[in-house]
């Protein structure tokens, strides 16, 4: 299966690496044909610290890491450092 990746802002980031990410999700009314809001807040990851209140930022689904967080922090920059080391071990 594929992991949910999410863009949410930053509402909370209190605790120490954890942040919440509050995620919005549009959605048609079956009966009305009007379109809604839902909301959810999502416990997040986030190893360094980086992000601070009101930042954009994306989520991806992982393993859980505690009762609440499922989520981490997900940037391409922190990809290219993993591929990068991946490479770096391999030779």
């Amino acid at each position: 299966m594929s992991k949910k990746i999410f863009k949410g802002k930053v509402i909370k980031n209190s605790t120490d690496k954890t942040i919440i990410v509050d995620v919005e999700d549009k959605y048609m009314h079956k009966k009305y044909k009007k379109f809604l809001k839902r909301n959810k807040k999502y416990a997040v990851h986030d190893e360094s610290n980086v992000s601070k209140v009101g930042d954009l930022v994306q989520i991806i689904e992982s393993r859980p890491i505690s009762k609440t967080k499922r989520f981490i922090l997900f940037s391409e920059k922190k990809l290219e450092k993993i591929k990068k080391w991946l490479l770096q071990k391999q030779n």
